[in-house]
């Protein structure tokens, strides 16, 4: 399969979980009250089992080593870069909270629970492509709690180096790169090493379906009207992830390095704009829509996007 059809059939299988998520609420079996329980889940056990199976499952080398290391300071330099770029180009619009959230928005993509799956089908052959999803996942993490709150804010008191390094993804991914280190791979039971792959495997059904319930109670006349949330969108999901391409297109790292910056930058807006958006009394609809309104038309923006591969 090209890689057109291999990312279309990825994307389309995560509407479809999220498809089950609206239908369940619209049919009230699911309450928008078990959203908060759900959710504890999928940070606190469920995500946490991804990264660590995901880099657990590496085979210790050099070459893996060096492209982790130039793979986070590549994607923290696309995303500080781009995030500059924007609000440079917000000019008067900056001072608002809606500009503010654009700027940090544009950059900051669902690279774990959307873009691992998709990375991977797209990779087969290339198991170090997990490792760089966690990894674009700790750069976008620490990203969003320094400067990320600073942008939105334009308040220093709001830094969060707390939030930023002991957050559920940074913590899992430290631990699982210490289990990686540890040749964990070699003798952890495989019994245990199974559990885990099991319970990090239902993190983007389980994501999505929750995507699915809190789409279920917005209101269409607010989620396609907002002028901003499609200017957000169009640049997260079409402007950034081909200003990341073109960072990195002409150095010296292999196809599937470059291709990984692709995708995962194409991923929809991170839920983590909701945290950083509860700040603001009025930001956190405008960051729903963005999540929500990016998620439905990445079956048509990451596809097209693949076609450069």
């Amino acid at each position: 399969m090209n890689a057109f059809s291999v990312t279309f059939g990825n994307v389309l299988l995560t509407l479809l979980y999220l498809s089950a998520g609206f239908l369940l609420s619209r049919a009230k079996l699911v309450k928008a009250a078990h959203i908060s329980s759900v959710s504890a889940i999928l940070l606190y056990l469920c995500g946490p089992c991804m990264f660590i199976g995901a880099i657990m499952e590496q085979d210790v080398s050099a070459d893996l080593n060096r492209a982790m290391f130039w793979f986070f300071l590549v994607v923290l330099a696309a995303q500080l870069l781009f995030m500059l770029l924007i609000w440079l180009l917000l000019g008067k619009r900056r001072k608002t909270f809606s500009g503010r959230m654009a700027s940090i928005a544009s950059v900051m993509g669902n690279a774990g629970f959307f873009g691992l799956p998709i990375i991977r089908s797209l990779f087969p052959d290339v198991p170090e492509v997990a490792a760089f999803s966690c990894i674009y996942c700790v750069a976008m993490n620490i990203l969003a709690w320094t400067l990320g709150i600073f942008v939105l804010t334009n308040d220093r008191k709001y830094i969060s180096l707390k939030a930023a390094f002991l957050n559920p993804t940074v913590v899992s991914v430290a631990f699982a790169l210490v289990l990686y280190l540890l040749k964990a791979k070699s003798w952890m039971p495989d019994l245990l090493q199974s559990g885990i792959r099991s319970v990090g495997g239902i993190s983007t059904p389980l994501c999505m379906i929750l995507l699915g319930v809190r789409l279920s109670a917005m209101k269409a006349s607010t989620l396609f009207t907002r002028k901003v949330a499609w200017f957000t969108i169009m640049s997260k999901m079409v402007v950034f992830p081909l200003f990341s391409y073109l960072l990195v297109l002409f150095l010296p790292l292999s196809d599937v390095f470059k291709g990984s910056i692709l995708i995962l930058g194409a991923t929809p807006c991170a839920s983590v704009i909701l945290n950083l958006s509860e700040i603001h009394q009025s930001g956190r609809e405008l960051a729903a829509d963005c999540t929500l309104l990016s998620t439905l038309l990445s079956i048509a923006t990451i596809p097209l996007l693949s076609l450069l591969l």
